[in-house]
């Protein structure tokens, strides 16, 4: 099976930038998208390639929003309801459950870091929950750089929005409940691998970014990984898709 995972930072203008056609060059079983900014009523296009799309948006119009395009019907869809935002949607593909989401941003000096530590505790609850079923394939945009391997500054970054300690912590909480990061069970030590850069100062093309974008997996999945890749070639965002192919 194969899975991508993309911060578009607004559909509609993805779709002006090549989006349709990058996703069926994936040619991937599910696709899934984070930062809509979009209802389902607003979409002018059908979606090619045979996939059903899915969608939880977030309350506020033009904000937040995840969608997932499915070529594998599933047998249960959940907006998980641990906000207004859309930030958290679930496939039920029979054998595994895919969770696409957008973790809420910290902000400028940590402003929202306590009500984003409530949302990671509600998360990984979430997740525990559904890991005890049946195992769980999570992307998306996570707003969390865990290590310092994972951007290009960290010693400029420690109290910034995505690299504080607390969040760092709680992200090593979800691995700790059973989870494993895909991308660093393949490629442990490779660095300058980041998925996403700020629009300032040149920093895709000098390649000053952070590693934000993930999928993980149930640990009795980890067995099933066959590649967890990065794909900082493919604009139209300032983030880049990411991917991840498991063995049927």
């Amino acid at each position: 099976m194969k899975f991508v995972s993309w911060n578009v930072n607004g559909l509609r203008a993805a779709l002006g930038k090549g989006f349709e056609e990058t996703m069926l060059g994936f040619d991937a079983d599910c696709f899934c998208v984070q930062e809509t900014k979009m209802h389902p009523g607003q979409l002018e296009q059908e979606i090619a390639g045979g996939y059903e799309l899915y969608w939880n948006s977030a309350e506020r119009r033009g904000y937040s929003g995840t969608a997932t395009a499915t070529r594998r019907t599933p047998v249960g869809v959940e907006c998980a309801a641990l906000d207004n935002e859309g930030r958290v949607l679930t496939l039920d593909l029979g054998e595994l459950y895919l969770v696409n989401v957008y973790s809420p941003n910290s902000q400028g000096e940590l402003a929202r870091l306590p009500y984003r530590l409530e949302w990671e505790a509600s998360f990984r609850d979430y997740l525990c929950r559904l890991d005890a079923v049946k195992p769980v394939v999570v992307c998306g945009d996570l707003n969390v750089a865990h290590n310092e391997i994972d951007l290009a500054n960290p010693a400029t970054n420690r109290k910034s929005a995505g690299f504080s300690d607390e969040e760092r912590d709680a992200f090593g909480r979800l691995l700790g409940c059973g989870f494993v990061d895909t991308f660093r069970l393949l490629h442990p030590d490779d660095r300058g691998a980041y998925s996403w850069w700020s629009y300032r100062m040149r920093a895709r093309e000098r390649n000053v970014g952070w590693r934000i974008d993930y999928f993980l997996v149930s640990t009795r999945l980890a067995g099933r990984v066959l590649r967890a890749d990065i794909h900082p070639e493919i604009g139209g965002s300032d983030h880049c898709p990411v991917s991840l192919v498991l063995a049927d």
